[in-house]
């Protein structure tokens, strides 16, 4: 590793926040367009997958458990999601989505593709495989 190297770690944190607050920007832009929020689109997305608790959601999406569960919840209150329970802890339910929610998700998604085929497009030269791959290697890094 040379200084170099070294030199551009806090640039490429600062991109990354910079980033990640336009990604932020853009996502309550699309989600307001059916009723929803950036952050009830990403406990909806964790909860499409394989089961999980939201104290699992909120790891995973860097967000505290707190503020997970007061989305959790009001997404149960308006039928677009339900807890089941979980074999491995009886007091951390996992969260589900119904098929309201399924719905829900399902339109954030379509409305969410013109944008990233138009983010594709801007940034055609780049390879955005190679991209991720080195994002998750910094993740692990960071992680690890």
């Amino acid at each position: 590793m040379n200084n170099r190297s070294v030199a551009v770690v806090p640039l490429i944190i600062a991109d990354i926040y910079e980033l990640a607050g336009c990604l932020r920007k853009r996502g309550d832009d699309i989600a307001a367009k059916i009723g929803q929020t950036q952050t009830r689109w990403q406990v909806m997305s964790a909860a499409s997958g394989q089961p999980m608790s939201v104290p699992q959601i909120a790891r995973r999406l860097g967000l505290t458990r707190q503020a997970v569960q007061r989305t959790a919840d009001l997404l149960v209150g308006e039928g677009l999601a339900g807890y089941v329970g979980n074999p491995d802890h009886r007091a951390s339910p996992h969260l589900i989505l119904t098929k309201r929610g399924r719905e829900a998700l399902r339109r954030l998604t379509v409305a969410a593709r013109a944008g990233h085929e138009a983010v594709a497009a801007k940034v055609g030269a780049l390879d955005l495989p190679a991209l991720r791959r080195d994002l998750r290697r910094l993740l692990v890094a960071l992680n690890g």
